[in-house]
């Protein structure tokens, strides 16, 4: 499971991302200000979560895996979360948090992601 801080890390690499803080200390990333990927902490089940967008395909199979369901709050917008239960390294993230990035900034208005 990778640390809030290689979480932020990687999320902050990536152009034009914001960072905010909210909904009970979570770290949420956006890009045009739409969320792509968060990380929080529930501490009612005392584990790290990151959650992000998925492709269609990704968001029928990945909850299939041990760790990952589909995310509160956001799974009809095609959103998973993954817990350290999936077994996920860094390149697994990276991969996953990188694809949700494309994904939201694919469906910005056009005039915006030609400002990027």
């Amino acid at each position: 499971m990778l640390s809030r801080e290689a979480f932020e890390a990687y999320c902050f690499s990536l152009p034009h991302t914001t960072h905010v803080v909210q909904w009970g200390n979570a770290s949420v990333f956006k890009i045009g200000g739409k969320i792509f990927a968060i990380y929080s902490r529930w501490d009612n089940m005392d584990r790290d979560i990151i959650s992000f967008k998925a492709s269609d395909e990704s968001f029928r199979i990945l909850p299939e895996q041990p760790g990952i369901e589909p995310a509160k709050y956001l799974a009809r917008a095609k959103w998973v979360q993954v817990n350290a239960e999936a077994g996920w390294d860094e390149e697994t993230f990276h991969a996953y948090i990188e694809n949700a990035y494309k994904l939201v900034f694919a469906k910005l208005p056009k005039k915006m992601r030609d400002s990027f």
